[in-house]
């Protein structure tokens, strides 16, 4: 915008809010109408209803490329090659694409298989090479699957997750269920019991999304089953404070990457990481 003399003196006098208020309804209207044609278009391309899938912004991959490398301490190339591997995996997205289409579900379902923030997990599950990995919250599976697929790349380790619904799973299929242990029931029973306590937690997945109560009383049962190497991601960090208050009382490092779903009107939810404290100079 080119200014003059005539609009410096009007920026700073007493008729800025009213001169300015067409150039801001425009800002907002433009923003508005993008945000209803992509709501619009959804309404009509898609049948979920709750648990939206969606891809990422190309610019969002880059940052989650960097999340990822920093929270592991992984070269970010080796990051981008995990995140186009789970991307171009033929086979995961055939059996997911199956799963989704057997499922009692389908008719809320979309039959494309999209994976959101979840590329980011088969990238946390590929570096660290976890021996052993704890969700909580399974949902569907699509995540669990996920998990499933870099821990078979990775040629060892397994999963242990529990969801409290009896028909969480159903995306769990072969391959990916040999190297999973999946469990109806409460989450805190869960990680109280001896599933979850065969070995030393590298990777837990905090997902339920009940309460910030039950996601800070999930954390403290899983505190003591955690290896000295381990990273803990949850996805509620952008609406409430838990796991960087927990990673701060137990002098760990905190980061959040956020969501930016692309041709979607979803804001997107994101990842947040707490891992061992970096060594500082």
């Amino acid at each position: 915008m080119q200014h003059t003399a005539l609009t410096r003196r009007i920026a700073a006098s007493p008729l800025a809010p009213l001169a300015t208020f067409p150039i801001r309804l425009a800002a907002a209207a433009r923003h508005n109408a993008h945000t209803v044609k992509q709501t619009a278009s959804w309404l009509v391309r898609s049948r979920e209803h709750v648990h939206y899938t969606y891809d990422l912004e190309p610019l969002n991959l880059e940052h989650l490329s960097w999340f990822v490398a920093t929270a592991t301490g992984t070269p970010v190339d080796e990051i981008r090659g995990y995140l186009a591997e789970v991307q171009q995996d033929e086979q995961l997205r055939r059996l997911v694409a199956a799963g989704l289409a057997r499922s009692e579900r389908n008719a809320t379902t979309d039959p494309v298989v999209r994976y959101g923030r979840r590329i980011g997990w088969y990238a946390f599950v590929r570096a660290l090479r976890p021996g052993f990995v704890v969700e909580t919250g399974t949902n569907r599976g699509l995540g669990s699957a996920v998990i499933a697929a870099a821990l078979l790349r990775n040629g060892g380790g397994r999963l242990a997750t529990v969801d409290i619904d009896d028909r969480a799973g159903e995306l769990i299929v072969p391959p990916y269920d040999g190297v999973v242990d999946h469990v109806i029931g409460d989450s805190l029973e869960f990680l109280a019991g001896p599933v979850a306590r065969q070995q030393p937690i590298d990777l837990l997945f905090v997902d339920t999304g009940w309460t910030p109560e039950h996601e800070r009383a999930e954390l403290a049962a899983a505190t003591p089953l955690l290896s000295p190497r381990a990273v803990v991601l949850a996805t509620k960090t952008y609406c409430w404070s838990e796991l960087p208050r927990w990673a701060e009382e137990n002098r760990r490092e905190f980061l959040h990457f956020s969501e930016k779903p692309r041709d979607h009107w979803y804001r997107g939810v994101g990842i947040g990481a707490s891992f061992p404290a970096l060594v500082r100079a």
